[in-house]
């Protein structure tokens, strides 16, 4: 299965992307303000669900041609990368205009299953996340020890398990600080432009490592 190193390394590589406040971390986080931290837990379960559709959709199709063709590989890595650093680039422009999707919310009561099925559709539809899966997953995958989909399933999970620690935090924390983060829209913006220059980097790396073959 997947060695230590590889799982080490990816992990550490998922942690990087997962702390940059993408999509699913604003959505967590205005559920937070707008409804506490129930609704944000909820968001967050319902986030990883979509994500780990994405890897299975990954292990079991783009992710097995991807294996296959050097050359699909290489293409697939450098769109990545480019969209990577794209996001990175937008982040920073944008970075004042955070405030704005945090006070995007409504103050409307949602059921619990509505609340995970939107978090769902965002985690599904999450572009950073699909670019990562699709990009990155497979090169951490050890051919040589075969079982490539049980490998990507694996790393998947831990992908996951990540983000449901670190989003929760997200959430439990923006629940906690509603009045902190309403005072200083400067705050939302630092948080926007280190989250540009990390996913610039994050494309950066993408790009100049991989296998060789």
């Amino acid at each position: 299965m997947v060695s230590t190193d590889r799982l080490v390394a990816f992990a550490a590589m998922s942690f990087l992307l997962i702390v940059v406040p993408g999509p699913s971390v604003l959505f967590v986080i205005g559920r937070a303000l707008a409804q506490g931290r129930r609704a944000a837990l909820t968001t967050v379960v319902g986030n990883t669900l979509g994500a780990y559709v994405l890897v299975v959709a990954v292990a079991f199709g783009i992710g097995a041609v991807v294996e296959r063709s050097a050359v699909v590989f290489l293409a697939l890595k450098l769109a990545g990368a480019a969209y990577l650093i794209h996001l990175g680039v937008r982040a920073i422009r944008q970075r004042h205009a955070l405030r704005a999707a945090f006070g995007g919310v409504a103050e409307v009561a949602h059921g619990r299953l509505r609340t995970l099925g939107e978090g769902f559709a965002v985690g599904v539809t999450n572009p950073k996340t699909i670019v990562f899966f699709a990009a990155v997953l497979p090169q951490f995958v050890d051919r040589a020890q075969g079982h490539v989909v049980a490998q990507m399933l694996l790393l998947g999970l831990v992908f996951n398990l990540i983000a449901v620690a670190c989003d929760s935090v997200w959430g439990l924390a923006a629940a906690g600080a509603r009045d902190w983060f309403a005072r200083s829209p400067g705050r939302l913006a630092a948080v926007g432009g280190v989250g540009g220059l990390t996913m610039i980097g994050l494309g950066v790396t993408v790009a100049a490592t991989g296998r060789k073959d």
